[in-house]
């Protein structure tokens, strides 16, 4: 009996990726066609397989790559509003929760003003030693552009970069440190947000979540106050 070499069950992962790539496309023309439950449901079953075809190649060719986090909350698609408070030791982020319409029949968006004081479902979200950060660029229009396209990227959702180039850059910046332990970098997570007009990420161990119901103006002035204490 012959093993199956690493390179062998690459090949097979390309081949399976490039099915459901297949696949996926098929589902597309027909969603194009008539967008109804059955036609929604195929493309979303479609698009999963493929995902976790990109997933499986990268794992196995140990490259990073993008997979779904146990998040318990969605975010408002067309206008999170997304806030990042930080200092040298607390990060927080926040940003307005998604409202379920029942009336809403896809031909619109909900426009938010930060500014408002009508109370909304908030998320406040603090990061357990929070190492570094971005935000900024890149939006959802250009995604596509990302290098973690084709390797389990999913907009608008959370997600963790497993084999972080990132991490793997701070690290070796880091290791020059007389007292670096490589042990306590294997705690650290490359946790990434995706918004509409934005991209968060940030290296951490951990987070904590919590759903404020208050106005993002008075939020902001909370954690402030955290921050400066």
């Amino acid at each position: 009996m012959f093993k199956t070499t690493m390179n062998e069950i690459i090949a097979k992962l390309r081949d399976k990726l490039k099915a459901a790539q297949k696949i996926e496309l098929r589902a597309i023309e027909n969603a194009q066609q008539s967008f109804g439950e059955r036609e929604r449901a195929e493309f979303f079953a479609a698009h999963q397989a493929l995902l976790n075809a990109e997933r499986d190649l990268a794992r196995a060719s140990n490259q990073e790559f993008a997979e779904p986090i146990d998040f318990p909350v969605e975010w408002d698609i067309g206008a999170p509003l997304p806030f990042l408070l930080q200092n040298e030791s607390h990060v927080y982020l926040t940003f307005y929760v998604k409202e379920v319409d029942p009336d809403w029949n896809g031909t619109y968006v909900r426009v938010v003003d930060a500014g408002t004081k009508e109370f909304s479902d908030l998320a406040l979200i603090s990061f357990e030693n929070c190492i570094s950060t971005r935000f900024g660029a890149p939006n959802d229009e250009v995604h596509e552009g990302h290098p973690l396209e084709g390797k389990g990227l999913e907009s608008y959702t959370a997600q963790v970069v497993r084999n972080s180039r990132w991490i793997d850059e701070i690290r070796q910046i880091n290791s020059v440190h007389s007292c670096y332990n490589p042990e306590s970098w294997k705690r650290l997570k490359h946790y990434i947000f995706w918004f509409h007009d934005s991209t968060f990420e940030c290296i951490a161990e951990s987070f904590d979540i919590k759903i404020q119901k208050t106005n993002m103006q008075d939020l902001l002035m909370k954690i402030n106050s955290e921050l400066l204490k």
